[in-house]
């Protein structure tokens, strides 16, 4: 960033927000720029995984993850059966 200061006139409500939006030890140019830098196209990475194989890696990732959680309850229930 440069070195020169700009003042920007917000209302007290805007301010409040920012506040809220602040994390320890950042200064409001920092949640400014946080902020701003979040503010990115939703549609932008649409079609990035065109002609690998991303999308099937995210889905064995799921199945297995789905998996292992009923693997889980099935393990807890029998414990609990054991009770």
């Amino acid at each position: 960033m440069g070195t020169t200061d700009k003042h920007v006139r917000i209302s007290e409500e805007s301010y409040e927000r920012l506040k809220v939006r602040r994390r320890e030890g950042e200064s409001f140019d920092d949640v400014v720029d946080r902020l701003l830098d979040d503010d990115r196209d939703l549609l932008a990475g649409f079609g990035a995984w065109k002609d690998t194989n991303q999308r099937k890696v995210v889905e064995e990732i799921h199945d297995r993850g789905e998996r292992e959680s009923a693997e889980r309850i099935e393990e807890i229930a029998k414990q609990g059966d054991d009770e």
